[in-house]
């Protein structure tokens, strides 16, 4: 069985003066973040391992995930920032097959898109949120549209 965490990057700044890349999480972010990995962990929701843009606001959140976990850094793919559906889906059949249980923390809309792709689930993505999706399958690259079922979902309350 593989199990898919998929976490939409904390509330970052709208400020001027910060390329796309380069935007910080907001202290509301930061919050966010710390509340939703804590939540993961009240769940005993523990992947095994963080994969995760390397835009500033992605990695910041990885990172808070991370500490509150108990888990390594998170692994850098250049192609979850700013990814199709499509993209994303090459992303996931690509994971370590070593690794059951991983988390993808990336930005929306790709986040909504395989959200619903992989379990037909239509759910609001706002910043923060985390989707668990469990697949009876052995490998990554065996998964497809609709072969998984979103099991945990969560989002944070403003």
């Amino acid at each position: 069985m593989k199990k898919l965490l998929l976490i939409r990057h904390a509330k970052a700044t709208h400020e001027s003066g910060f390329a796309d890349f380069e935007r910080p999480l907001t202290d509301k972010g930061f919050q966010q973040a710390e509340l939703m990995a804590a939540r993961l962990q009240a769940n005993s929701i523990q992947p095994q391992i963080l994969v995760a843009s390397p835009a500033l606001r992605t990695l910041a959140t990885a990172n808070v995930f991370s500490q509150v976990l108990g888990l390594p850094n998170a692994i850098t793919n250049k192609t979850i920032y700013d990814a199709s559906e499509s993209a994303l889906l090459k992303v996931i059949e690509g994971l370590p097959q070593d690794k059951d249980f991983i988390a993808l923390v990336g930005h929306n809309p790709g986040i909504s898109q395989v959200l619903y792709y992989l379990s037909g689930a239509i759910k609001e993505v706002p910043p923060c949120s985390v989707a668990l999706i469990e697949f009876e399958l052995d490998t990554w690259a065996e998964i497809y549209e609709a072969t998984g079922k979103l099991t945990f979902y969560d989002t944070p309350k403003d």
